[in-house]
């Protein structure tokens, strides 16, 4: 590790694998770079001073233009089930500088997105959009907010370099912040190698980093299979919990540390239908919102499938005991969720028929086509009343079970109502809202909406007067479609 006055104290653990999980590559210049979002709260935690990061020196490092000293620039290779279809990837337009050891000890990948071509580009420009870059800024940001685990924005720098997509952009490089970049993919890459001892020397690499509480077990291998499976049913619940639809849920866009990754055509559900897609791409709704926990189960069967050498040197007992782990996703996904569903409706014990009790609920919802979040909103604020369907028949004989379900726990109306509070927001990024920011911020140049919306966002369950302006849905009657941005 290499520990400087300015902050950085970087090491490349990632870069000891075996040569074929990465190669080394240089970031394209940047003419003019200026940093537009820095994030401040963020530099902290990484041990890194903001008025550094805005020199001359540190705006160089963000915009690629000169690694960190103790940094070693790299892509990182992996494949991918892209819409169900099988490719060989790697970073096409991303390189690692190392991974920060930030204050506490803790280890963090510092990756620049955007900053040009790799040998991984498949003849794409490696270049990002100013757009896209500042909504993984804001939405990867809301996420921590909200208590989801996601990687996260340290800054967003714009290049002074055009991009050329249907239009001229602005070109920009995103700072990103991650547990690591460690993918299913990145695995699927490994066994498509078919060379096993690249294929352990990766799993005991990501054991040692992610789970390495495990290392000493009889069958780590198994262990780490189980507890992948452990946060991504828990990962993918907390998504459910607030209406969040990924919008590209391929193989490579599954994170072994189990954070949320990648955030290109996503978006948030506003009227509650598990059918919703935004994704321009998903012409087939493979990545739906009620899809979501399904296609996290066929991703996990395809890292299963990649560590079938490390689970038993006999292949059907390797198979048994892949299937055996898979087949617990469902129970470990629901049991998160019912216990999420729980909490916002202020249930803290446990009855057989909550379930149907939630199941009529959101089919009530569907039914009214009820804003999802502000339903819950409004079951917070004990203003029911206030819902469009509140005197609909069914809802008012839901209302009266509900408060039957209350009274049969022992804690008080008043701690019902404070978890409620606890695990509702009362402000998600609204889709118009963010349209609106990245608008001005792109082509305008005035980021002044996107620091309103992202004070507002910074603490979801507050509650407070400033949110109140960003809690209305859109009142557009086109549909919403969201872009990947490459």
């Amino acid at each position: 590790m290499t520990k400087n006055n300015d902050g950085w104290h970087l090491e490349n653990s990632y870069a000891q694998l075996p040569e074929a999980f990465f190669t080394e590559t240089s970031p394209e210049h940047s003419p003019s770079p200026q940093i537009v979002m820095l994030n401040e709260s963020l530099c902290g935690d990484l041990g890194l001073d903001p008025q550094m990061l805005n020199s001359e020196e540190g705006i160089a490092i963000l915009a690629g233009n000169r690694i960190p000293d103790g940094g070693k620039s790299i892509a990182q290779a992996y494949a991918g089930h892209q819409f169900g279809h099988f490719t060989m990837l790697g970073d096409g337009r991303a390189v690692l500088l190392g991974e920060q050891i930030m204050p506490n000890g803790k280890r963090v990948d510092i990756q620049l997105k955007g900053s040009g071509r790799t040998p991984f580009s498949r003849g794409g420009d490696g270049r990002a959009a100013l757009g896209p870059m500042l909504r993984e800024y804001l939405i990867s940001e809301a996420m921590h907010a909200l208590k989801i685990p996601t990687t996260r924005s340290l800054a967003v720098t714009v290049t002074g370099a055009p991009v050329y997509r249907e239009e001229v952009l602005p070109g920009a490089i995103l700072t990103r912040v991650a547990l690591s970049h460690l993918r299913v993919g990145t695995f699927q890459y490994a066994a498509a190698r078919q060379e096993t001892d690249d294929l352990r020397t990766l799993a005991d690499y990501a054991i040692h980093r992610h789970y390495p509480h495990i290392e000493n077990d009889k069958n780590p291998y198994h262990t780490f299979l189980k507890s992948v499976i452990e946060r991504q049913a828990e990962l993918v619940a907390k998504w459910q919990l607030v209406g969040f639809i990924h919008g590209v849920m391929n193989t490579d866009n599954v994170s072994i540390s189990g954070e949320t990754i990648d955030y290109g055509p996503c978006a948030f559900m506003d009227t509650y239908d598990p059918s919703t897609v935004f994704s321009s791409i998903d012409r087939e709704g493979r990545y739906a919102y009620g899809n979501q926990p399904g296609i996290t189960e066929w991703n996990l069967s395809r890292f299963a499938e990649t560590l079938l050498p490390l689970l038993h040197e006999d292949t059907d007992e390797a198979v048994n005991i892949a299937q055996e782990a898979i087949s617990g996703f469902a129970e470990r996904f629901h049991r998160y969720w019912m216990a999420g569903m729980r909490s916002k409706i202020g249930i803290f014990n446990e009855e057989k028929e909550d379930m149907l009790l939630v199941k009529k609920l959101l089919r009530i919802m569907q039914d009214q086509k009820a804003d999802y979040t502000n339903t819950f909103r409004a079951f917070t604020l004990n203003k029911a009343e206030n819902l469009p369907f509140f005197d609909h028949p069914e809802f008012q004989q839901w209302l009266k079970e509900w408060k039957d379900r209350l009274s049969r726990q022992t804690e008080t109306e008043e701690e019902a109502y404070q978890l409620m509070k606890e695990s509702n927001p009362a402000i998600i990024p609204r889709n118009h809202r963010v349209e609106e920011a990245l608008e001005s911020a792109v082509e305008n140049g005035d980021l002044r909406a996107m620091e309103r919306l992202l004070a507002a966002l910074s603490d979801p369950y507050s509650y407070s007067e400033k949110q109140e302006v960003y809690i209305a849905p859109s009142n557009s009657t086109d549909p919403y479609q969201t872009y990947c941005g490459t």
